[in-house]
């Protein structure tokens, strides 16, 4: 399966602009990065898997594996495990580009170690 194809079959319609913006992010801000389906969701590996789609009911869930490690000026990262954090995204007005992007650089950063 392509994330195309999980996006129509697995998404809510109502949350693809969601997605989309998601993913056109990731192509800006980690252009080198592989987007491929890993364990049946959508996922962006370097290195190693950094990051994570995962639709739920009422809204979209973007994880970062090294989460827990980053800096969180924008206080968006949730989560209470040793290292995974993710932020909840409802709608395009709580699409916080500044901040995702800050996420993202700092997923690859540790990546690269």
């Amino acid at each position: 399966m392509t994330v195309d194809e999980f996006v129509e079959a697995r998404v809510l319609p109502e949350l693809h602009p969601i997605v989309a913006a998601l993913r056109k992010l990731m192509r800006q801000a980690a252009p080198n990065a592989t987007e491929m389906i890993s364990y049946g969701i959508p996922a962006y590996k370097v290195r190693k898997i950094f990051a994570v789609i995962s639709p739920t009911q009422k809204d979209i869930t973007f994880s970062f594996t090294h989460g827990a490690e980053f800096e969180d000026k924008y206080e968006m990262l949730k989560g209470v495990g040793k290292i995974a954090r993710h932020v909840k995204i409802k709608n395009l007005q709580e699409f916080n580009e500044d901040a995702l992007r800050s996420y993202i650089k700092q997923a690859l950063e540790i990546d690269a170690r």
